[in-house]
C-alpha cells in the first residue's frame, strides 16, 4: 500500500477502536456542542457504566489513556526496528504496529501476508504487542476500576468478570496451543523451548480480536484450529476495543449454567446477583451470533471448493473483527468475499446495536401471564 493508503487504514483502525458512540461524541465535544440526554444514555451503554454527568469526561480520558498506551508502545517498537531499517520507517512501523495491536485491529505493514512471523524468537516485538492488544481488549472502565480500587474484592462486578474470565482464556489457550502444536513441526515443533513457550503465549492473545500471527495458521492442525475458533468467537471485554460476543457475554451464559446445575433460580458471582435481563441479553447475543457464522460458513460452504473447517475459520475471523487468516480468503470468489465484509460489519456493530435495541425496548410489563411448562433435555 501507498504512505495514504497506509495512513488511511491508520485513522480507520483508530476510530474503529474507539467505537461509535466514543468517536461521534469526541467529535461532539470538539465542535463544543452539548450531549442531549439520550446520547448520554446510549454513550453509558456503550461504555458499560458511568454516571451520566462524568460520560463527556470519561471520554476524554479514554483518549488520554488510548494516546499514553499507543506513544509508550510505538516508543518500544520503533526502538527496536530502528535496528533493521531506517529511523523514519522505523518510527512508522512502530506507529503502526502500536495502533493497530491497542485497537485489535491487527494490520500490518510487512508485507507478503506474513504478519509477525518474521519476529517469532523477538519477545522485544510480541511482548508489546501482546500487551497493547492485552489493554485495549478488557476495556478503560476496567484498568480505570482497578488503579482506583487496586483490591480485587472492591472491584466492580463487571471488572471482576473480565479480568477473571480474560486470564482463564489465555492460560487455557496458551495450554490448548501447547498441547495441539507443539508437535507440530510446521508451528510450534520446530521451535525450542524459549521461543515456543513465547510464541503459545502470544497465539493465546491475539486471537482476542488483535489479529497479528507470528506462526502460520494455514498449517495448524484442525484441534489448534478449532480452539483459536473458539477464542475469535468469544473475543475481548464490552466497552474495549475488541469484537466477538464479548467475554461478559461468555461469562454470564457460563455462569446461568452453573447456577442451574447447583439448583438456583438466580445467577450468582461474587456475591452478587446479576439481573435475568442482562442473562436474557448474553442468551440473545450468542443465539445471533451462532446464527450468523453458521449461515455464512454455509453460503461460504456452498460457493467455493474449499474445505469447512478454513471457512469456518474465516468467518469466526471475519465476525470477531480478528483478522487471522488460514491463508484462503485472497482465493475466494468475491461474492464469497463480500460475505465476509458483511460479517465484518456486523460483527463490528451487531452486539452492540442489539444490545442498545434491547435497552431502548424496555417496558415494566403491566401484567403476566400464566406460567407454562416446556420440557428441556
Amino acid at each position: 500500500w501507498s504512505g495514504m493508503g497506509q495512513a488511511t487504514i491508520l485513522v480507520l483502525i483508530q476510530l474503529g477502536g474507539l467505537g461509535f458512540m466514543t468517536s461521534s461524541t469526541l467529535l461532539w465535544l470538539l465542535l463544543g456542542q452539548r450531549l442531549s440526554l439520550r446520547q448520554r444514555l446510549l454513550l453509558r451503554e456503550a461504555l458499560g457504566g458511568g454516571a451520566l454527568g462524568e460520560l463527556p469526561l470519561l471520554v476524554r480520558r479514554i483518549l488520554a489513556f488510548t494516546f499514553l498506551a499507543e506513544v509508550a508502545g510505538a516508543a518500544v517498537l520503533t526502538a527496536r526496528f530502528l535496528g533493521e531499517v531506517d529511523p523514519g520507517r522505523a518510527l512508522w512501523w512502530g506507529v503502526f504496529h502500536a495502533v493497530a495491536a491497542f485497537n485489535n485491529a491487527g494490520f500490518d505493514v510487512l508485507g507478503g501476508f506474513r504478519s509477525l512471523t518474521a519476529y517469532q524468537h523477538d519477545p522485544l516485538v510480541l511482548l508489546p504487542i501482546a500487551a497493547l492488544i492485552v489493554l485495549g481488549g478488557i476495556s478503560y472502565t476496567v484498568i480505570e476500576d482497578l488503579v482506583r480500587h487496586r483490591q480485587f474484592r472492591r472491584l466492580a462486578l463487571d471488572s471482576k468478570l473480565v479480568l477473571i474470565t480474560t486470564a482463564t482464556l489465555l492460560v487455557v489457550g496458551a495450554l490448548g496451543l501447547l498441547v495441539t502444536e507443539g508437535r507440530n513441526p510446521r508451528t510450534l515443533g520446530a521451535l525450542e523451548p524459549g521461543a515456543r513457550l513465547l510464541n503459545v503465549v502470544f497465539h493465546s492473545v491475539t486471537p482476542r480480536t488483535a489479529g497479528f500471527n507470528s506462526l502460520d495458521v494455514g498449517q495448524m492442525t484442525d484441534e489448534g484450529l478449532l480452539l483459536t475458533i473458539a477464542l475469535m468467537f468469544i473475543g475481548g471485554a464490552a466497552g474495549s476495543t475488541a469484537g466477538g460476543i464479548k467475554v461478559q457475554t461468555f461469562s454470564l451464559l457460563v455462569l446461568a449454567a452453573l447456577a442451574t446445575l447447583r439448583g438456583l433460580d438466580e445467577v450468582q458471582a461474587f456475591e452478587r446477583r446479576v439481573r435475568t435481563a442482562h442473562v436474557y441479553r448474553a442468551l440473545t447475543t450468542l443465539f445471533l451470533a451462532i446464527v450468523l457464522v453458521a449461515s455464512v460458513s454455509f453460503l461460504l460452504s456452498a460457493l467455493d471448493g474449499h474445505s469447512y473447517l478454513p471457512l469456518l475459520f474465516e468467518t469466526v475471523s471475519a465476525f470477531g473483527t480478528v483478522g487471522l487468516s488460514t491463508g484462503i480468503t485472497p482465493e475466494l470468489s468475491p461474492v464469497a468475499q463480500l460475505l465476509l465484509i458483511f460479517t465484518m460489519f456486523v460483527g463490528r456493530l451487531g452486539p452492540l446495536t442489539v444490545a442498545l435495541a434491547l435497552v431502548a425496548r424496555e417496558r415494566p410489563l403491566r401484567y403476566r401471564w400464566p406460567e407454562g411448562a416446556v420440557r428441556i433435555g
